[in-house]
């Protein structure tokens, strides 16, 4: 891990952002996917680079016999007393897991800061290797657009320096953190099907997560009445590659 990467998360910053604000519109988005295409619980799932836990606690609930995998010692130790959740350090590149002993891995942030593709196929590859045959692995990744949509929602974009990090992030991929968030790859739609696939991982199927409505589902999320309306149409929508260049992707895929 980068050094910057990991300083960034000792500050703690990501404790918060899937559980208030705009990142709860891709927590539910996730989770909403998942418990559709997960096999049922009591199976094992392998959560690396699960953070403090936030998808893992609520596996465990689900009943999922739930191991979080994450290099940064304080997401361990809060992962570990989640009930039901067993947490440990480790590295998406080489996990320290018997053959085929899971049947679903998640990568639900990894990738996002391996801006080398060699290191995701590395990741990839582990993943397919610790899945079961016929078990799912899932990852989820960062649109290439998102720092430039990211900034014009927020009245930033006129910025120039602010301006050509988030344009330079949309032309390579590769997202310095000088404006926000921190080291980081973002992927184009078509890229981390081939990524799967060049993994041993073929066939892989893609969900938008939020969508379009990454730019303006702040209210909407806030009302109880037409939260729901929204995560309906974000789930009707969510194959749709329209919206493939918005937010988060979640692509998954079984092992052959």
């Amino acid at each position: 891990m980068r050094p910057e990467v990991f300083d960034y998360y000792l500050q703690d910053g990501e404790r918060v952002r899937l559980r208030e604000g705009l990142g709860r519109l891709e927590f539910w988005r996730t989770q909403d996917v998942l418990r559709r295409v997960l096999p049922p619980p009591p199976a094992r799932v392998l959560d690396v680079g699960g953070g403090d836990g936030v998808h893992a606690a609520w596996l465990a609930a689900d009943g999922y016999e739930v191991e979080l995998i994450d290099p940064v010692p304080p997401h361990v130790d809060r992962a570990a007393r989640i009930p039901g959740v067993r947490a440990r350090l480790g590295d998406a590149r080489d996990l320290d897991v018997p053959d085929g002993s899971a049947d679903a891995v998640l990568l639900l942030g990894p990738l996002y800061h391996l801006t080398d593709r060699g290191d995701r196929l590395r990741a990839l590859s582990e993943a397919r290797r610790a899945v079961r045959q016929g078990g799912l692995v899932a990852a989820a990744t960062i649109a290439r657009w998102a720092a430039v949509h990211d900034m014009i929602r927020l009245g930033r974009y006129q910025d120039e320096d602010t301006r050509a990090a988030a344009d330079e992030a949309a032309r390579s991929g590769f997202f310095t953190g000088a404006i926000g968030f921190t080291t980081a790859y973002f992927h184009e739609a078509g890229e981390v099907v081939a990524e799967f696939a060049d993994a041993g991982l073929p066939g892989a199927e893609r969900y938008a997560l939020e969508g379009v409505f990454a730019l303006y589902a702040h209210e909407w999320l806030e009302d109880p009445v037409r939260r729901p309306l929204l995560l309906d149409v974000a789930r009707r929508t969510e194959r749709d590659p329209a919206q493939f260049g918005f937010g988060h992707l979640l692509t998954v895929a079984e092992r052959g």
